[in-house]
Formats: structure tokens, C-alpha cells, sequence
């Protein structure tokens, strides 16, 4: 129990970290942003407490916002992702007592389901946070490429980033 809230503080902090510090610096054709931090909320396990999830997930997205100058966006955001992960996750997978490890990865739950649920979910967070930063559909191209190509941005280096853990797990 301890050694997986160590390692969830760890994942925490560097996620954090390097979001602040390089992610936030990447911005593709001015487009494509990628955000790594979400999968924190991603990672967490499906059977921690949702008033854990919801807590966990307000104060990494206010740490993001804290070190972004976003007052509150990604706070936003990422509350109402840990909202839905639980029910995206039973769209693709019902039974969680199927589940060998209760953390949410390419090893538990199979590549092929895990990749539906890691698209979603950044797909989800990607529309949530671009339609809360322009605050109105103005121009909706524009917003349509930016969830696009920052969603397939996100999601290949989550999944890279999942793939690289799940082997020192």
C-alpha cells in the first residue's frame, strides 16, 4: 500500500514537471499540444475511492494551472475527466473483477481495449480543454484540428510513456 502512493506521488511530481517545464513549451504547426500529465488520472487505480480520484485529479490539474498562468482550465478539465474514466472504462471493459491489477494499463487490461480507453479519454480531455479555453465555437475548424492533432500527439506519447512503464512494473 505505501509503495503505490510512493509511486503515485513520484508519477505525480514528474508528470507535473515535465509538463511545466518541456510540454508545455511543444506546440506543433500551432496545433498539436501535447498534455502527458493526464495520465496520472489514466493511471490511477479502479478501485480508489472517487472522492480519491476527483481530489487527486482537481489538484494535479491546479498544479498544471499553477505552473501554466491557465487559471483554472486544466483544474476544470481534469475533475470532469476523473468523473467519466470509471464509465469509459466499464464501455470497454464491464467486469472489473476481471481485471488482474486494478491499475488501468496495457498489461491489465490488453492493448486492444486499452487503446480504446487511452484514446477516449484523451480525445475527452483534449475537447475538453481547447472548447474551455476558446469559450465559444467561433471557429470550429480550427478548434476540430487542435482536439485532432493534439489528441493523437497526447495519445502516442501516453501510450509510449504506458508501454514504458508497464516493462518495470
Amino acid at each position: 500500500m505505501t509503495k503505490t502512493v510512493i509511486q503515485f506521488a513520484i508519477l505525480f511530481i514528474v508528470l507535473v514537471l515535465a509538463q511545466a517545464i518541456v510540454f508545455n513549451n511543444i506546440c506543433l504547426f500551432n496545433v498539436a499540444v501535447p498534455f502527458v500529465f493526464i495520465y496520472f488520472i489514466i493511471r490511477l487505480p479502479i478501485t480508489l475511492n472517487a472522492n480519491w480520484v476527483l481530489t487527486l485529479s482537481f489538484l494535479l490539474g491546479l498544479t498544471v494551472d499553477v505552473f501554466s498562468n491557465t487559471q483554472g482550465m486544466n483544474a476544470l478539465a481534469c475533475t470532469l475527466l476523473a468523473i467519466s474514466r470509471r464509465g469509459i472504462l466499464h464501455l470497454y471493459f464491464p467486469r472489473e473483477d476481471e481485471i488482474s491489477n486494478p491499475e488501468p494499463s496495457v498489461r491489465s487490461l490488453g492493448l486492444f481495449v486499452y487503446v480504446r480507453y487511452l484514446l477516449t479519454l484523451t480525445l475527452l480531455y483534449c475537447l475538453l480543454i481547447f472548447a474551455i479555453e476558446s469559450c465559444s465555437f467561433f471557429m470550429p475548424v480550427l478548434l476540430v484540428l487542435r482536439v485532432v492533432c493534439s489528441t493523437l500527439l497526447s495519445f502516442l506519447l501516453l501510450l509510449g510513456l504506458d508501454i514504458l512503464i508497464s516493462q518495470y512494473d
